[in-house]
């Protein structure tokens, strides 16, 4: 998988994603959990673009933002730069995540766990991040359902046509249980000829079943766990795209 020409376009490509839904679950969380005071250093795994991280210290929370692809890094750098905000990057896989600090909340948004495609780099990551977090800290992330895989991506083609980048974007059923190749061929228009350039990229997706993530926290050491759909109240039975996972270190 390769993000050297996606990152430094992804921004437009994902104009319409609804950022704030995230946000708004975070503040929630945080509430839910009764954990509004004084707990202010928040570490964003998977931060790409920094779409989640720029929102956040914007709020005054203390962050640092964690992602593997150094292209991602460098866009999210440089718009963290010219909003004035001091936001530290590292460039990390979160499956060996080693970082001096401790957090009071750890948050995984907009599906980038299931880039993980190995259930031992997902039990890593969540060892990784009881490692990383205060105690009392929560952990808060989001994967794809099972049924958004099987039902929604799979054998599907998705179609975008704008003035300056258009795409075409082809999934087909992975190798693994409940995973998704994603091919990506995007036209970037060019500056200076008006022409346009063909990019070629594949992301690989794969998801597990809601009660083995449970599980896989619960030998973590994580509690409190409250798991939900679709930035809903609750778990719903059918039609659910997004699940969201949020745990406590003991």
């Amino acid at each position: 998988m390769t993000y050297q020409h996606f990152a430094y376009i992804y921004d437009d490509l994902m104009k319409d994603v609804p950022y704030s839904n995230w946000i708004t679950y975070f503040l929630d969380s945080q509430r839910l959990y009764d954990l509004t005071n004084n707990q202010q250093k928040i570490l964003d795994l998977g931060c790409g673009t920094g779409s989640i991280s720029i929102p956040l210290a914007q709020r005054g929370y203390d962050v640092t933002g964690v992602d593997i692809s150094s292209e991602m890094l460098t866009v999210a750098e440089e718009k963290a730069r010219k909003q004035g905000l001091s936001i530290t990057f590292y460039e990390q896989d979160m499956s060996d995540l080693s970082l001096d600090v401790t957090y009071d909340f750890i948050i995984c948004f907009c599906d980038s766990l299931n880039y993980l495609t190995d259930e031992q780099a997902v039990i890593q990551t969540f060892e990784n991040a009881y490692k990383h977090l205060n105690h009392g800290g929560l952990f808060l992330f989001d994967v794809h359902s099972i049924e958004k895989v099987q039902n929604i991506f799979q054998d599907q083609t998705f179609v975008s046509s704008e003035e300056d980048v258009a795409y075409i974007w082809n999934c087909f059923a992975g190798e693994h249980p409940y995973s998704v190749e994603h091919e990506l061929s995007f036209f970037v228009k060019e500056l200076h000829t008006n022409l346009y350039k063909r990019y070629d990229e594949l992301h690989l997706q794969r998801t597990f079943p809601i009660n083995q993530y449970q599980e896989w926290l619960e030998h973590g050491g994580f509690n409190n766990i409250i798991i939900t759909s679709d930035f809903q109240n609750e778990l719903s039975t059918m039609n659910r795209e997004r699940i969201l996972f949020s745990c406590q270190k003991k």
